[in-house]
């Protein structure tokens, strides 16, 4: 085996619509990268390569995987192989993957806000125990806000449209939160 071979593992998720590609390699350095429709992945050479394949109806880029979302009727058994290798292909030909003009979703810093000391909690728990864990099943979830005890965030890739988001967002998110967050009353999707 070449030592530049690409090793692409598909591994599922708990939405159904949804697959994430393990690459062994680095496609961003932090964060993550959502392409909630093919308008928004204009000029960024992965996700419009996708989109051009049948019935792909999102993609989302982290670290190390792409997470496809496929219509909802159409089968994995047939759309799987063509994603694999077009991403495979893509990384093969060492072109720039994205737009330079992209801003991964970054880890959440602190910023000086009149709810500041709670935010920065938030934010590190969100940064340090939330997103690690959804990434393992491909996906994302943006912290939005927090005002008067209501934290807003907003889910991506894997976490869009699955059945069990609410039970992610309700029973995961925000039962973590409340429980070191006392000032946490609720956790909302955007």
């Amino acid at each position: 085996m070449s030592t530049n071979e690409i090793t692409i593992k598909a591994e599922i998720t708990p939405n159904p619509n949804t697959l994430k590609f393990n690459v062994d390699r680095v496609l961003i350095e932090n964060g993550s990268l959502n392409f909630p429709d093919r308008a928004s992945a204009k000029g960024s050479l992965l996700p419009e390569t996708l989109f051009n394949l049948e019935n792909v109806l999102g993609v989302m880029a982290g670290r190390d995987f792409v997470t496809v979302t496929k219509m909802p009727a159409a089968s994995w058994h047939v759309m799987a192989e063509p994603v694999a290798n077009s991403i495979r292909s893509l990384l093969s030909a060492g072109q720039a993957l994205f737009s330079s003009s992209l801003q991964a979703t970054p880890a959440a810093e602190g910023h000086a806000t009149a709810n500041g000391d709670i935010e920065m909690k938030i934010r590190h728990i969100l940064d340090n125990e939330i997103r690690p864990a959804v990434a393992m099943d491909g996906g994302d979830i943006v912290f939005c806000g927090y005002e008067d005890g209501v934290v807003t965030l907003h889910l991506q890739g894997s976490c869009s449209h699955c059945p069990s988001s609410i039970m992610t967002l309700k029973m995961g998110v925000e039962n973590r939160l409340k429980s070191l967050i006392p000032e946490v009353r609720e956790v909302v999707q955007v």
